[in-house]
């Protein structure tokens, strides 16, 4: 594309919609409007041929009839208009050399009308074939100026092109007092939408048309604004409640250590500092996923082979507290990416091996376009009531047992699959304690 293309569509896409559908109406108008133009000119002309032709050939039939019944050649009645050839174009009226060249010559024996143009001065011609007496074919030609039709066509088409520009200029500034009419209502919604206090939504228009639509649609927007908002709000909230514990821990027991520096407590001190450092990084990790996750921010989808990060994840389990088993029947993939799958694989292995007694069993189960990944524990199970909340940020339904978690790793497991279009579901295990299930999409 040319730098002037470039410059001009730039130029173009900085005008105003009303500028632009002003110009396209105006320019679609006015090219149809020429169009027309040149069509009516076109049948005028014809017109005035057609009209032309029918006198010259009448003309042209009375001599013909007259050389017929015997009449010569030069008889001082034909009209000087009227010249008489052979077949071969040579004149035989004594008048000298015909103003035709052979071409036009062989058009008019082949029976086709000529307009010559010598100039601004434009003659037509017709021939019309006749039989002398004595047996010889000869041409009558017949011709007439065609002044006076060059001038009306000129002046029409003059005229013509003057009101093709007048209706298109009219057009055009109807299409800009029309558009702007048209444009008034969404000037309105506009400024509506941006007086709008926090809550409120714009009123819809009675009309069912596309702008109660918009309306719809920037009501449906504002909503969800006002959602992520609140949640947004709710979360720094409660993140800032939660980074409050670790980062006091810490800061009181390095004040204890400051103020009473016993190399005997020294070990215990920085052990608890370090146990703090390790729940606060911990959070801040979930926290950032957490939040890349809500921006949508993902590597591309591709298939990973679930088994294989299962049996990872169960070796990063170790094998101090419950015992953890894998089934896993048959090979199975998921569309993902191998971290999101060993975030969602250590948020629940790590959240059953908290509250399960005895034994962990982690499954690994292909199910058509799904892959389903069960996590069961012996424990205390979830209660009923409890089973939809338990994925909500900062949830813990049994503090003094979860190891001063913050209670956003099933928030994190939701949100890593529902991302790539799976589901999460909290539920009963045959032990009576907890059981997640996860069913992801398999790659296509």
């Amino acid at each position: 594309m040319s730098r002037r293309a470039v410059r001009l569509r730039a130029w173009w896409r900085r005008r105003s919609l009303r500028v632009r559908i002003t110009v396209v109406v105006g320019g679609v108008a006015l090219v149809a409007l020429l169009a027309l133009s040149r069509l009516g000119v076109g049948l005028l002309y014809t017109t005035l041929l057609g009209a032309a032709d029918v006198e010259l050939r009448g003309q042209a039939e009375i001599v013909a009839g007259r050389l017929t019944s015997g009449e010569t050649v030069n008889a001082p009645g034909i009209a000087p208009s009227i010249r008489i050839v052979d077949v071969a174009g040579n004149p035989v009226d004594g008048r000298g050399p015909l103003p035709l060249q052979a071409r036009n010559v062989r058009r008019l024996a082949a029976g086709e009308a000529e307009s010559v143009f010598r100039g601004r001065d434009a003659t037509r011609w017709i021939a019309e074939p006749v039989v002398m007496p004595d047996g010889t074919t000869k041409l009558v030609l017949a011709s007439g100026d065609l002044v006076g039709g060059a001038t009306l066509l000129a002046r029409a088409a003059v005229g013509f092109l003057l009101a093709a520009l007048l209706v298109a200029a009219i057009v055009a500034a109807t299409a800009w007092v029309a558009t702007r009419f048209a444009l008034r209502p969404v000037d309105r919604m506009r400024s509506a939408a941006a007086a709008l206090p926090p809550g409120e939504r714009l009123p819809l228009p009675v009309a069912r048309d596309e702008l109660r639509s918009l309306a719809e649609e920037m009501n449906s927007l504002l909503a969800r604004r006002d959602d992520a908002v609140t949640r947004l709000e709710r979360f720094t909230g409660d993140a800032a409640h939660e980074l409050r514990s670790p980062v006091a821990a810490i800061r009181a027991q390095a004040e204890v250590a400051v103020m009473h520096p016993d190399p005997a407590l020294a070990e215990e001190t920085l052990r608890d500092v370090a146990g703090e450092a390790q729940r606060l990084s911990g959070l801040l990790s979930d926290l950032l996923a957490l939040a890349r996750a809500d921006a949508g921010r993902r590597p591309a989808a591709e298939p990973v082979d679930l088994v294989g990060a299962a049996r990872l994840a169960v070796a990063r389990a170790g094998q101090d507290g419950p015992v953890v088993e894998l089934v896993a029947p048959a090979a199975a993939s998921v569309a993902a990416s191998p971290a999101e799958i060993g975030l969602v694989l250590d948020n629940l292995i790590g959240n059953a091996r908290r509250y399960a007694r005895t034994l962990v069993r982690v499954e690994v189960l292909p199910a058509g376009r799904r892959t389903r990944l069960v996590v069961s524990d012996d424990g205390p199970g979830i209660p009923a009531e409890e089973r939809r909340r338990v994925f909500d940020r900062f949830t813990r339904l049994a503090p003094e047992a979860d190891g001063g978690h913050a209670g956003l790793g099933l928030a994190l497991v939701e949100a890593l699959v529902g991302g790539r279009g799976g589901e999460v579901v909290a539920g009963e295990s045959a032990w009576g304690g907890a059981r997640l299930e996860v069913r992801w999409p398999t790659p296509t």
